[in-house]
């Protein structure tokens, strides 16, 4: 198995679906099948999820509030998702674990490394809420310094398109995709995947990234088998 330990990283707007915001039901419970099936399949499943679909702390700067006070209310919003998707998970059968960074005893553990890394080992899936914990810092980040952190063998970026592109394939037209690329190759050509910070973290500690499409059944899977689906970015 090449990759035993994952971090699947979420976008707080993949969750919408077909809305404009909150949570649709429907893409929550297929994403919970997929992550069940790599889940049987022996894998170790770590999950951060955004808060996007509810709440974004930069927009709230734009609007007159104070930076640090927004990213803590949308730190808050990736919580309300790994709620949601921990419900989801655990309808369909899978033991999980909610671990915050920022402390909410009623509701999550509180994020202690060597705690995650035992319920992976359980076969637990663990989610990450709360981003780093600190303001500044985005989600991506956060799955980059928590993949770091528990040993993970790579960070699967699931999003609406089925991978990297030389442009928005949304857009243009004539965008090519990349099979694989390697972190330099990103950042000379200026490709979007994650933010510096957190696509930094990963470069430095040869982690290496898939982007895939993970709104098609049966992706995640297929990524994890070694099908050639999404890119993969690494040094």
């Amino acid at each position: 198995m090449k990759y035993k330990r994952i971090l699947l990283k979420l976008s707080g707007e993949s969750l919408m679906g077909e809305k404009q915001f909150g949570i649709d039901n429907e893409r929550i419970h297929a994403y919970a099948k997929q992550i069940k099936e790599i889940r049987n399949n022996g894998h170790e499943i770590a999950i951060v999820i955004g808060g996007g679909n509810i709440f974004r702390g930069v927009q709230a700067e734009k609007g007159g509030m104070d930076r640090t006070h927004g990213d803590y209310m949308g730190m808050l919003a990736t919580m309300i998702n790994a709620m949601a998707l921990q419900a989801a998970l655990e309808s369909n059968g899978v033991h999980t674990r909610l671990q915050s960074s920022i402390e909410m005893k009623a509701i999550a553990e509180p994020f202690i490394r060597r705690k995650a890394v035992r319920h992976l080992e359980k076969g637990r899936v663990v989610i990450f809420g709360a981003g780093t914990g600190s303001p500044f810092f985005t989600t991506d980040s956060a799955a980059s310094l928590r993949a770091i952190e528990i040993n993970a063998d790579v960070i699967l970026k699931g999003t609406r398109v089925d991978g990297i592109y030389s442009a928005d394939p949304e857009k243009d037209k004539t965008a090519t995709k990349f099979d694989d690329i390697t972190f330099d190759d990103v950042y000379k050509k200026g490709l979007n995947v994650m933010d510096f910070t957190a696509f930094t973290l990963c470069k430095e500690n040869n982690l290496p990234i898939i982007v895939f499409d993970m709104d098609t059944p049966g992706n995640l899977e297929k990524v994890l088998s070694g099908e050639a689906i999404g890119t993969v970015v690494h040094n």
